[in-house]
């Protein structure tokens, strides 16, 4: 028979066990950032496995990132993209299985939207200055825009059977307005591939995440006022999984003669927006399809944004400009995300 003292000893001992069971089965919280695509990212995550360190994973993470900057860039002139755009030629152009991705999901946006999204535009966003060449001197002419508009189209350009063609030999071709929610879904390929499953993924604005926290929690995130003075929160929103991209014209803009030019080129106007849209935050499955919707909406303006939104159910926020100040209008799919509607 046990002691009273024995007793006590292997119920502490019990219970030191129990705790060290209870801690090890507690998921650990990774994070760490970096940069890529001209812009930065962050990733946090939560995992059990002792084999999941920030180092170990971050290095994976890299590699990832580069090889889609190495594939998407038109800062890299040796990018393939950058390849493609400095071959004048109307030949089909054998691309990687990646590349070919994103430009189909490009086009086909491109063609729901009626041109709002026109990954061509590339030349008319490098003539106003926002491009990798930086700011003209003085702003395009009536005559340079209609010369440039002459290689700008997206119904230009096809891709099939891994082949990228252009119809006009001097086309160009930006994914500046897709390929950083690409990469943030590459990312969250190799966390799926690792057995991660409770993670947020950040670049540059666009965000992709899985699973919750620990607890059955929602991550919560805020969108930010569209204002350039300072940082802001417009909204708070939480959901567990899916991805999240913001567009604005309010940070990325010059100003001149008393003229507000946005980074936002409209490829109906071959100009920068001219409407009282400034922020559209678009909620879906992937953050590809997150960025790319964004950015078209934006193009459209406030009552045709909340058309294509409301015909084809996507979820957004909408945030526009008026004589009183910023209004908001947010689809009844995106409604269940606002914490203040909880």
């Amino acid at each position: 028979m046990l002691s009273k003292l024995s007793i006590v000893k292997l119920w502490l001992a019990l219970l030191g066990l129990a705790f060290l069971v209870s801690c090890s089965d507690a998921p650990e919280r990774i994070e760490f950032s970096g940069g890529t695509m001209g812009t930065t990212y962050s990733v946090v995550l939560f995992s059990k496995d002792p084999r999941h360190s920030a180092d170990k994973i971050q290095t994976k993470v890299d590699t990832v990132l580069e090889r889609v900057n190495a594939q998407m860039s038109t800062y890299d002139l040796n990018s393939e993209l950058s390849q493609f755009n400095q071959l004048e030629s109307s030949e089909p152009v054998v691309i990687s299985r990646d590349l070919e991705r994103v430009v189909s999901r490009a086009l086909t946006i491109a063609r729901e939207t009626d041109g709002a999204l026109d990954i061509t535009v590339g030349p008319l966003v490098n003539l106003w200055g926002f491009g990798p060449n930086g700011k003209p001197e003085q702003q395009p002419t009536a005559e340079e825009l209609s010369a440039i508009s002459k290689r700008v189209g997206y119904e230009k350009l096809s891709v099939s059977n891994h082949q990228l063609i252009k119809a006009h030999p001097e086309m160009y071709v930006d994914l500046s307005t897709i390929a950083k929610g690409y990469g943030v879904d590459k990312v969250g390929n190799l966390m799926d591939q690792l057995g991660i499953n409770q993670y947020l993924i950040e670049i540059g604005g666009e965000i992709l995440a899985k699973g919750g926290k620990p607890a059955d929690e929602k991550w919560k995130l805020a969108v930010e006022k569209p204002v350039s003075t300072e940082r802001a929160v417009q909204e708070i929103v939480e959901f567990k999984e899916g991805a999240l991209a913001t567009s604005g014209d309010y940070r990325n803009y010059f100003e001149e003669n008393g003229r507000r030019y946005s980074h936002i080129i409209d490829p109906a106007t071959a100009e920068p927006i001219q409407h009282n849209l400034v922020s559209v935050s678009v909620f879906a499955d992937d953050a590809m399809s997150a960025d790319a919707y964004a950015t078209a909406l934006l193009v459209m303006g406030t009552e045709k944004a909340k058309a294509f939104a409301d015909a084809n159910q996507l979820a957004v926020m909408l945030i526009y400009k008026t004589d009183e100040g910023f209004e908001e209008y947010t689809s009844r799919w995106f409604k269940p995300l606002l914490v203040s509607n909880k």
